[in-house]
């Protein structure tokens, strides 16, 4: 039977990707035993045929294809080129032109050979590595004018052994560096990278043939498109868990980034988000039960991470986590203490505020409408409960509230809300128009199924506009663009998430595949995929759009557009756009927030280009003495303009500190939400003065 994914939110949870768990050990001198078993045969040409049928595109499976997978699995296994020789690719080239010949006839050979070679390159970098810390981390001289590339996507290969000691010579003295320059004494570094290196070589002892045939698998599905996946039979129980409600966790979308593991979004309400002290894009570097001992978890895989930060209700993690607000090489982390729970469907309920502004020497009230997540609670539906809880419901009963209370306008809030159901993306979307198509669903035989509010009349007409940002993701994307392409509501924010796909799954005789089987577009025609909804009014990024977002993963579907489901009708908004913009930069030139907003993006962007680092102590301290310098002073810019008081250096968090309850802050006194409240104020004044004439 088949699992349809529609629900948007959860499609786009599944954007992390997931590696098998470790089972029984299998020791380093029987590698050559790791062999694909029966099972393992007919589900990949299961795979094979179910991709051909069924995925979106229908690509072919050819040389052209053959070379993408290839590509693919070099870098799955060695993003950062530190492990296979030239010797080794040169070797590997001779499959090049031939996985898609070999997939189709069930010989997985060359998948297992590459994948055993990596196995004997990883341990053979390891051996050196603490043989080289064994001579002790106070013998590293420091005081070397070297330096080390660490984007190595596109680097050559290592010429030979002897050029991948030299590399990894210089990879160990920079972790030693940045222990050294995040306040770790000699003896706990040695420590430290020590028992990172050994528990990596006890992992590879217990490599299995699922790891190997997952691996290879997903490097010929990931060609497919980066949501499109295999699931060993063990992955697939746990991703069953995940998309149950009631998982217990932290509440985190996680990816892997090459030997890290990152935060792609918080889920709203979730322990973390609550915690306000993990972000997006942070690296976890370190997992923790309770009060107990700090397991380094650099290396590790995506999913025997997501095993060690499950757990019960109630019960404590502690992760070491790196910021995203760091520099790029600087490696200070902190240590965060969550309770685990499952999100509860009311705390992820919509929310109102009212917003008191002065524009024009006038005073104005707006009411704000925060949607953290687009939720239904399918249980209390189904039963035929009158009260159930849904997205659109709650809005409704907002909504009606504020118009009691005389608004001039209403701003629907949906920053970092990552989706949700598919139904109440429509639903909602009823609310504000007299009826029609809210969202398209092309599937991959080209039909296309239109979703629509039935409902005649629109709940609320007045002016509106809605906020997003680069976390604003799947039904949250329908709904703004709905509300864009009916020319209801002025968009303003940052350019949203982009992910406009539809996964299922298939079970197959061993394990399940995930796969993209149609795409999602807006009323318009346009489609919702890569590109996201762009704002009318932009505002700078929190996040970098090239780290987190879907036009940042591997393989993404492009954008396209279809046959549209509406006529185009004058754009009430778009004679005032340019004026719009005029007052919104006029207006944020000088705001401390904005400010603060752009030139920490400027600068995040220019130390992401900075790729090369000096292996010398003294010019890396200086380096970084500068960056936090500079990240200090725009900190103590926007204090200063706030009247708040100065920091004196940038603090970071006490370790095992317990967060507090977060003060209840005034709508007021966030700036993007009050310039979106200026730029809806200046529209109705301009509108209004045209209308005079």
């Amino acid at each position: 039977m088949k699992r349809s994914l529609i629900s948007s939110a959860l499609a786009l949870a599944l954007s992390v990707s997931v590696l098998p768990l470790h089972a029984a050990p299998t020791a380093p001198d029987s590698w050559d035993a790791l062999q694909p078993d029966r099972e393992q045969v007919i589900a990949s040409l299961n795979v094979v045929e179910l991709l051909k049928r069924h995925h979106y595109n229908k690509p072919p499976l050819n040389d052209e294809r053959s070379v993408k997978i290839y590509e693919g699995y070099l870098k799955l296994l060695d993003p950062a080129r530190m492990y296979f020789t030239a010797g080794d690719i040169a070797e590997f080239d001779k499959w090049r032109t031939r996985f898609d010949d070999l997939l189709k006839s069930g010989d997985l050979e060359p998948g297992f050979v590459i994948y055993k070679r990596h196995l004997d390159r990883l341990k053979e970098r390891l051996d050196f590595a603490l043989a080289m810390l064994d001579q002790g981390v106070d013998k590293i001289d420091f005081t070397v004018d070297e330096s080390l590339e660490t984007d190595r996507e596109k680097a050559p290969w290592a010429k030979d052994r002897a050029a991948l000691d030299d590399l990894w010579r210089k990879r160990v003295k920079d972790e030693v560096l940045r222990l050294k320059l995040a306040k770790k004494e000699p003896k706990a570094i040695q420590e430290l990278l020590i028992k990172r290196y050994k528990n990596q070589l006890a992992r590879l002892d217990q490599t299995r043939g699922e790891d190997v045939f997952q691996a290879y698998i997903n490097a010929f599905a990931q060609t497919y498109d980066p949501h499109t996946q295999y699931l060993s039979p063990d992955n697939a129980e746990n991703f069953d868990i995940n998309m149950s409600l009631s998982l217990e966790g932290i509440g985190a979308v996680l990816q892997s980034d090459n030997e890290y593991v990152k935060v792609v979004r918080l889920v709203p309400a979730g322990p973390a988000e609550k915690s306000k002290q993990v972000a997006p894009a942070d690296k976890i570097v370190g997992v923790a039960q309770g009060n107990g001992e700090m397991v380094d978890v650099i290396g590790w895989r995506l999913d025997e991470v997501v095993k060690l930060i499950r757990g019960p209700k109630g019960s404590v993690v502690r992760l070491e986590v790196i910021p995203a607000s760091n520099a790029p090489n600087d490696q200070t982390s902190k240590v965060v203490a969550i309770t685990r729970e499952a999100v509860k469907l009311e705390e992820q309920a919509a929310k109102k505020s009212v917003l008191n502004l002065e524009h024009e020497g006038s005073k104005f009230k707006l009411g704000v409408i925060e949607v953290p997540a687009f939720y239904l609670d399918f249980k209390a539906f189904r039963a035929g409960d009158p009260e159930y809880k849904s997205t659109t419901r709650d809005v409704k009963k907002l909504l009606g509230e504020l118009q009691k209370e005389k608004v001039d306008g209403v701003v629907i809030d949906l920053r970092n809300n990552g989706g949700g159901s598919l139904q109440e993306a429509t639903e909602l979307t009823g609310l504000f128009i007299d009826q029609g198509p809210t969202v398209l669903v092309r599937n991959s035989d080209g039909r296309v199924d239109v979703l629509a509010d039935e409902n005649t009349g629109a709940f609320y007409t007045g002016p509106m506009a809605v906020l997003v940002n680069r976390l604003s993701a799947s039904a949250s994307e329908i709904f703004a663009g709905a509300m864009q392409d009916y020319h209801r509501a002025l968009i303003i924010g940052g350019q949203t998430f982009g992910k406009g796909t539809v996964q299922t799954i298939q079970p197959l005789n061993h394990g399940e595949l995930k796969l993209t089987l149609a795409k999602f577009y807006r009323v318009s025609g346009q489609s919702t995929q890569h590109q996201g909804v762009l704002p009318d009014i932009e505002y700078p990024s929190v996040v970098d759009t090239k780290q987190i977002g879907e036009s940042a993963l591997p393989e993404a579907m492009p954008w396209d557009s279809i046959r549209p489901a509406i006529k185009p009708e004058l754009d009430p908004f778009k004679p005032f756009l340019a004026e719009l913009k005029a007052r919104h930069d006029a207006r944020t030139a000088d705001d401390p927030d904005f400010v603060y907003s752009r030139e920490r993006l400027a600068l995040a962007q220019k130390l992401m280009k900075d790729t090369v680092v000096s292996l010398n102590e003294a010019k890396r301290r200086t380096e970084q003495a500068d960056i936090e310098t500079k990240q200090l002073a725009m900190e103590n810019t926007r204090r200063k303009a706030k009247g708040e008081e100065l920091l004196k250096e940038l603090k970071q968090e006490d370790e095992d500190a317990v967060p507090v309850e977060e003060e209840k802050t005034k709508p007021e006194d966030d700036a993007y939400l009050t310039e979106t409240g200026q730029i809806l104020l200046d529209y109705l004044g301009l509108n209004a003065a045209v209308a005079k004439h």
